[in-house]
Formats: C-alpha cells, sequence, structure tokens
C-alpha cells in the first residue's frame, strides 16, 4: 500500500501573516511600561501604561516561538551556539525561505510554493524531509555539513513585529525575544552599559530588518505568480531500491514552466524587472534536489 507523507507545510502562515500588536482597548500606543498577563495558551499578552489608561495588544508569537516579549536593552539573551538548531525546527520538514534566499537555498534543499489555509496565497518553503517531523539536516542538533541556514532559524530567538493600531499598520516595528531565552546567567548582554547596541547586536538587528524587508518582496512575488496563474498543484511519488512502502508527498505547488510562453511582453517584463524570473529558475533547478534528500533518507536508515 502506497504511504501517504503530506507535507506539514503549515509554518508557511509565519511567512505570510507576520506578527502583529491588536489592541482591544484605549487609543494610544505605549511602551514606556510593560506588564504580563497569564494566559492558559500560547498567545502572550501585554499591557503598556500610558499613566492615565492602559491598552491591552496581543502578541502573536510565529511558529516556533512560545512565547515573546519585547526586547529590553537591560536584558541577557541566550543566542544559539554556530550551528545549532533551534529546537522548533529539529523536527521540521519545511521552513520558510525569503527573496533573496532562493538562490542559496536552491544549492540545498528543494524550493516549493505553499498555499496558506488552503487560501490563493502562497509562501515559498525550503523543504528539509520527505515525511511529517522529518529533517534531515538535523545531526545531533546541528545543521548537517556547511548547508546554507534559512534566514528563518538564524533570527531565533528574535523576531520582529508589527504594530497596529486603531486597525492601521504603524511604520515602526517593535522586536521582540523569546522569553525562554532571556538568561542573566548564561545570556549575552545585546547592549554596553551605556545603552548602546554592542557589534554582536548589530549583526542581529539587520539580520531582523532586511529579513522584514524581503518577506515583503517574497509576497509580492507570490501574488504576481498567483495572479498569472503560474503556479500549481503537484506531488512527488519516489520509491527506494531496499523496498519498503512508497513516499507519496503532496501540498506542494511549483511554477508551470510551459505556461511561462503563454505569459503577454508586460507580464514577461514584469518578471524580469522585479527579478522573479531568476527565482522562478532557482526554484526549479531546486527541483534535483528531493534526489539529494532521498540519499539522505537512504543514508539514516542504514
Amino acid at each position: 500500500m502506497e504511504g501517504d507523507r503530506t507535507l506539514d507545510l503549515r509554518i508557511a502562515n509565519a511567512a505570510l501573516s507576520q506578527l502583529s500588536y491588536h489592541p482591544t482597548e484605549g487609543a494610544e500606543f505605549y511602551r514606556n511600561r510593560l506588564a504580563r498577563d497569564s494566559r492558559g495558551d500560547r498567545q502572550a499578552r501585554a499591557r503598556y501604561h500610558s499613566g492615565l489608561r492602559g491598552t491591552f495588544m496581543d502578541i502573536k508569537p510565529p511558529f516556533g516561538y512560545q512565547d515573546i516579549v519585547p526586547l529590553n536593552r537591560t536584558q541577557k539573551v541566550r543566542l544559539l551556539r554556530p550551528g545549532e538548531i533551534p529546537a522548533f525546527a529539529s523536527d521540521l520538514n519545511a521552513i520558510p525561505i525569503s527573496y533573496s534566499e532562493f538562490a542559496l537555498v536552491a544549492r540545498e534543499y528543494p524550493i516549493v510554493f505553499t498555499a496558506v489555509g488552503g487560501s490563493q496565497v502562497f509562501a515559498p518553503v525550503a523543504v528539509l524531509g520527505m515525511a511529517a517531523g522529518e529533517n534531515l539536516f538535523n545531526h545531533g542538533g546541528s545543521w548537517a555539513g556547511n548547508v546554507y541556514v534559512p534566514a528563518y532559524a538564524r533570527r531565533f530567538p528574535f523576531c520582529m513585529t508589527k504594530v497596529t493600531l486603531d486597525k492601521v499598520e504603524q511604520q515602526n516595528r517593535l522586536i521582540c525575544v523569546e522569553k525562554s531565552h532571556i538568561d542573566e546567567q548564561a545570556g549575552e548582554a545585546m547592549f554596553d552599559a551605556k545603552g548602546q547596541p554592542v557589534e554582536k547586536w548589530k549583526q542581529i538587528e539587520r539580520l531582523l530588518t532586511e529579513y522584514e524587508v524581503d518577506l515583503e518582496r517574497s509576497r509580492e512575488m507570490c501574488g504576481i505568480l498567483s495572479d498569472y496563474g503560474l503556479l500549481e498543484p503537484f506531488t512527488m511519488q519516489a520509491k527506494f531500491n531496499q523496498g519498503g512502502d512508497p513516499l507519496h508527498l503532496t501540498g506542494m505547488h511549483r511554477v508551470a514552466e510551459g505556461k511561462i510562453e503563454h505569459l503577454n511582453a508586460s507580464q514577461l517584463k514584469n518578471l524580469v524587472k522585479k527579478g522573479i524570473f531568476a527565482r522562478v529558475y532557482a526554484h526549479l533547478l531546486s527541483m534535483d534536489n528531493f534526489a539529494k534528500l532521498l540519499d539522505r533518507k537512504a543514508a539514516k536508515a542504514a
């Protein structure tokens, strides 16, 4: 009987719906003081006080983050070790990637597109495993060899949020950190005694900022590919020489290369102008990496 191994691509929601604060009372946004409310679920709630009236805002952590809080200059943060895989990615079989990462990701991983929640909104992801709960690049808690590590994993335990006030998205973003990584004993200071950023924090902040901008370009790219009718669902089937149930991977979309020739001149020009054409062919070439994943899976099984 054929084994159905549907890719677990729910994490694409994090790439398409970035963090946001949703005011539930009050009309002002304040950062001068933070208090925590206890919640039974994994959605954190922060209260900012104005001195007269508080403003409640919900912090929605992205996939893999349990409880995030705004970063404070006085906090010490336990960073990932070089090559360390965040706990959430240790058994993850797909991870979001962004616009600028296509060429690097295509060298190591298959790049596919996934529809979010069954909608026609898509996100690009790098495939890490051949079955749900399988990361074939996880070697004892570290990324295997010298593979490229997607920025989604490299930014952990930090992330950047969008702030929404009265249903209007604000220009400024807020940097948050995974609460469990705030460690006054084993953590590192991101700011010196004068409140100035240390060199390591400058690099992290640059990654967070550039990644956030890059995600917007990813959304635009996926929207154009969808509007032009270039994305099609596909299934990948594989069977090992040593026997066993075949693998049947679903839940993926790819660019239908044959449809590109039917685009009009304006559409083709737009794909070239925005740099999307290069990413399309990086994605198509990356399909050969499914064979590399099978080799990794066979090697682990042996």
